[in-house]
C-alpha cells in the first residue's frame, strides 16, 4: 500500500538526513520552528553519502508483474486503458506529420510518457480538478475529450471551445473538470493548490491535481505551491513527469540533487517516486496518493520517471542534443505502451489480430476527425469582441460597429467565406 511505502521510505532514507552518529541530547531546541533536539558535535550532512529515493515498480520492460500486490484494476479498465494509450500515440504521430506538411502551426507530442498521463488520468475520479501543463492530452482523452474536440481546437475552427484564441494543443475542458493549458510555465501550480484550498474551506471530498515537468520544477512558482499547500494542508496531488529533458536542458544540469520527488520532504511533504513507463505502478501510485491526500487533507507530490521519445515541440529538434541510439532505446526497450501490450497478450487480453483491427479503426477515426476540422470555418472575427467583459461595453460596442463597417466595405480581400460569419 501507498501507506507502507511512503512510511518506508521516511523511515529508512528520510531518517538518514540527520545521521544517527551525531551526538543527541535529550534537551528540545525551542526556536520557534525548530523540530530537533541539541547537539554537541558539528557534522555537515553530504547529499552525495544519502540514499537516493527508490523507484517503485510493479511491471517490468518484458510485461511481467514483479510484485503480488499489484494494483486491482479489471480486465476490462486494461484494455481500455491500452487503447487509449495507443489512440494517442497514433494521434501525435498523425498530427506532427501535418504540422510538418504546414496544416496546422504547432504541436507537442506525449510519445514515450502515455503510461504516465493515461494512467494518472485514470486513478483519479471525475470530481478531482485537474491542472495540466501541455503534454497531457491523455488526460483530456481518457475523460471523454474526443478527437474532434483535438482537431477542432488544433486547426482553430469555430468548432474549437477556446473560440480560436488559443494556439495548437492549447486545450480547455470545464465540463470534464481539467483547466485550460497556458504556456507560461508553472504557473498552473500554484493555481492548484489555490483551487484546492478552496475545496477544503468549502468542504468538497476532491483533490485537485497539478501536472508538470521536472523543468518546470526549477520555476519559483513551483516551490511556492508546494510550501502552500504543505502549511496549509491542502489535498493537492503534485505529479511531475520527469522525462530527462527540458527542452534541450538535462537533468545533469537542471539539478544536483536527487531528483524531484526528494524536495517535498523539505516542505513537509509525502512523496514517491514511481516508474512513469509502468500502468500498473503509475495507477497504483496515483490511487493510494489520492486516498491519502484526502484522509489527511495533505499534499502529495509523484515523481514519475520516464522519458520523452518525441522532440519537445515541433519547434525543437533533439537531434542536436541526443543521440538516435538513446531514442531507439526508450522507443524500443521500454516503451509504456509496448510494456502494457505485452501484459495483455500473455494474459489472452490482446492478440495481434486485434491489434492490427485498432490500428486500422485509429487511423479512421483520426483522420476523419482530422480532415473535418481541416475543411471547417474559422471562428467568427467579432469573437474578438466577447469575453472581454461580463457585457459590452461602449468603447467595445463601438469597435465592433467599425469593424462591421470596415468589412462591409473592403470584406472581399480578407477570404470571409473562411470564416463563420
Amino acid at each position: 500500500m501507498f501507506y507502507r511505502l511512503v512510511r518506508r521510505l521516511n523511515q529508512n532514507s528520510c531518517s538518514r538526513f540527520v545521521s544517527s552518529s551525531l551526538s543527541r541530547t535529550t534537551e528540545k531546541a525551542r526556536h520557534p520552528g525548530s523540530k530537533t533536539n541539541f547537539t554537541h558535535e558539528i557534522q555537515f550532512l553530504n547529499p552525495q553519502e544519502l540514499p537516493a529515493i527508490p523507484t517503485f515498480r510493479v511491471l517490468d520492460n518484458h510485461g511481467n508483474i514483479k510484485t503480488e500486490d499489484a494494483p486491482k484494476i479489471s480486465d476490462e479498465e486494461l484494455v481500455e486503458i491500452y487503447k487509449k494509450m495507443s489512440l494517442l500515440s497514433k494521434m501525435d504521430k498523425i498530427l506532427l506529420q501535418s504540422q510538418r506538411q504546414g496544416r496546422i502551426s504547432f504541436y507537442m507530442t506525449c510519445s514515450g510518457e502515455e503510461a504516465a498521463v493515461i494512467g494518472s488520468a485514470a486513478a483519479l475520479k471525475d470530481i478531482d480538478t485537474v491542472f495540466t501543463q501541455y503534454r497531457e492530452v491523455g488526460v483530456y482523452l481518457w475523460r471523454g475529450f474526443t478527437l474532434h474536440d483535438v482537431m477542432h481546437q488544433c486547426f482553430s475552427t469555430h468548432k474549437d471551445n477556446t473560440k480560436g484564441r488559443q494556439m495548437p494543443i492549447h486545450y480547455s475542458a470545464k465540463k470534464l473538470n481539467i483547466q485550460c493549458v497556458s504556456s507560461t510555465l508553472a504557473t498552473q501550480v500554484p493555481n492548484a493548490v489555490g483551487y484546492a484550498y478552496s475545496n477544503k474551506i468549502k468542504g468538497i471530498e476532491a483533490v485537485t491535481v497539478t501536472y508538470f515537468g521536472e523543468g518546470a520544477a526549477s520555476e519559483g512558482d513551483v516551490h511556492a505551491a508546494m510550501n502552500m499547500a504543505a502549511v496549509l494542508k491542502c489535498p493537492t496531488l503534485f505529479i511531475c513527469r520527469n522525462n530527462g529533458y527540458a527542452i534541450s536542458t538535462t537533468t545533469a544540469d537542471q539539478y544536483a540533487g536527487d531528483g524531484i520527488a526528494v524536495r517535498a520532504i523539505g516542505y513537509g511533504m509525502r512523496c514517491l517516486r514511481v516508474d512513469g513507463n509502468d500502468l500498473f505502478a503509475v495507477h497504483r501510485a496515483v490511487s493510494e496518493a489520492r486516498a491519502l491526500a484526502l484522509e489527511n487533507s495533505c499534499p502529495v507530490l509523484i515523481e514519475l520517471m520516464t522519458y520523452r521519445v518525441g522532440h519537445h515541440s515541433t519547434s525543437d529538434d533533439s537531434s542536436a542534443y541526443r543521440s538516435i541510439d538513446e531514442v531507439n532505446y526508450w522507443n524500443k526497450e521500454d516503451s509504456p505502451v509496448g510494456r502494457l501490450g505485452l501484459y495483455l497478450m500473455k494474459h489472452k487480453l490482446w492478440d495481434t489480430e486485434r491489434e492490427q483491427a485498432y490500428t486500422k479503426e485509429c487511423r479512421k477515426e483520426i483522420m476523419g476527425a482530422f480532415n473535418l476540422a481541416e475543411s471547417s470555418l474559422k471562428p467568427s472575427p467579432y469573437l474578438v469582441f466577447d469575453d472581454v467583459y461580463d457585457t459590452h461595453s461602449k468603447q467595445l460596442a463601438q469597435q465592433r460597429s467599425n469593424l462591421e463597417e470596415h468589412l462591409k466595405t473592403y470584406g472581399e480581400h480578407y477570404n470571409l467565406g473562411e470564416y463563420d460569419v
